[in-house]
């Protein structure tokens, strides 16, 4: 039987550390995902203006708090 690939997006988010050593990485599967673990005042950005600031696998958002980028996770189908 042929697997079929899918892609998926995920959000990409780092929490800026004093050192790129203390950075923290975390994976998303929507950016209202984002706003379950963290506040706006943690992130630096509304949910409402960063949905609107658009992001895409071209397009990141960067403040002093955080780094934000989309992109895709790329899965196989589990058929037998």
């Amino acid at each position: 039987m042929k697997k079929t690939k899918f892609e998926k997006k995920v959000i990409h988010l780092t929490i800026k550390g004093e050192t790129r050593e203390e950075d923290i990485h975390s994976y998303y599967g929507s950016v209202a995902c984002i706003y379950d673990y963290y506040d706006a005042e943690d992130i630096g950005i509304t949910y409402g203006s960063l949905r609107n600031y658009g992001l895409s696998e071209n397009k990141f958002y960067e403040n002093s708090k955080v780094i934000i980028r989309q992109g895709k996770l790329f899965t196989k189908d589990r058929s037998v």
